[in-house]
C-alpha cells in the first residue's frame, strides 16, 4: 500500500525497491492495486486484493498528497479489519496521524532491511500460532476456520484449508458464512 500514481520521491522509490528484494528473496510475492487489471471499480479490486493477501506493508512519506495517505490509512483500516498482519514504514520525515501514534512502525533508517526481516519472521511463526488456535477452538467453529484461513495465507500449507474443508462437513452454516468460508479459501 503505497503511491501507485505520479513522481514518488527518490528515498520512496528505494524503499519500495527493498521491500521487493527482501520480499523476493524469501519467495513471497508482493501485490499492489496495479498488479491486477479488471476493468472494473477499483475499491472492489482493493478488497479482493485486501481478502486474498496474509500481510500489508504499507509505505508513507511527506512528499505524498494528502488524500494518497488517507486512501492508504483507510486500506491500513481494512487489513486491520480483516485480521490481516499489517506494517507502516515511513520516511523520515513524515508524521503519524493521531490515531496512530501508538501503532508500531518502521522508520526508513540504516537498520531498515534488518526490521523488516524480522517483521516477517515474527509475521510466519504468528501463522503457527494461528494454526494452533484453531485447533483448540473446536466449539467455536468460525473462529477456528478463520485462525486457519489466516495461517494458510500466511504459509501456503495446504493442510490448513483441508482441516477447513473438514469444519465444513461437520458444521452446520448458514447461507452467508458458508459463501464466506468458500469465499476465504476459494472453495467451490
Amino acid at each position: 500500500m503505497t503511491q501507485l500514481g505520479g513522481k514518488r520521491s527518490e528515498e520512496l522509490t528505494q524503499i519500495l525497491a527493498e521491500i521487493a528484494q527482501i520480499l523476493t528473496s524469501r519467495n513471497i510475492d508482493s501485490k499492489d492495486a496495479n498488479s491486477l487489471i479488471t476493468g472494473r471499480d477499483f475499491h472492489t479490486k482493493i478488497w479482493k486484493l485486501a481478502l486474498s493477501v496474509p500481510l500489508g506493508i504499507a509505505v508513507v512519506s511527506e512528499t505524498m498528497e494528502q488524500t494518497t495517505i488517507a486512501n492508504i490509512y483507510y486500506e491500513i483500516g481494512l487489513m486491520n479489519a480483516l485480521g490481516k498482519e499489517t506494517l507502516v514504514v515511513k520516511t523520515k520525515g513524515f508524521k503519524v496521524p493521531s490515531d496512530f501514534v501508538r501503532t508500531e512502525y518502521i522508520k526508513h533508517s540504516p537498520n531498515f532491511q534488518t526490521a523488516l526481516e524480522n517483521f516477517l519472521n515474527q509475521t510466519f511463526e504468528q501463522a503457527e500460532y494461528y494454526g494452533i488456535m484453531a485447533e483448540n477452538l473446536d466449539a467455536k467453529p468460525l473462529l477456528s476456520i478463520d485462525y486457519l484461513r489466516r495461517a494458510y495465507l500466511i504459509t501456503g500449507d495446504s493442510s490448513y484449508r483441508k482441516k477447513a474443508v473438514e469444519l465444513l462437513d461437520i458444521h452446520e452454516f448458514d447461507e452467508h458464512n458458508l459463501l464466506m468460508i468458500r469465499n476465504y479459501f476459494d472453495i467451490k
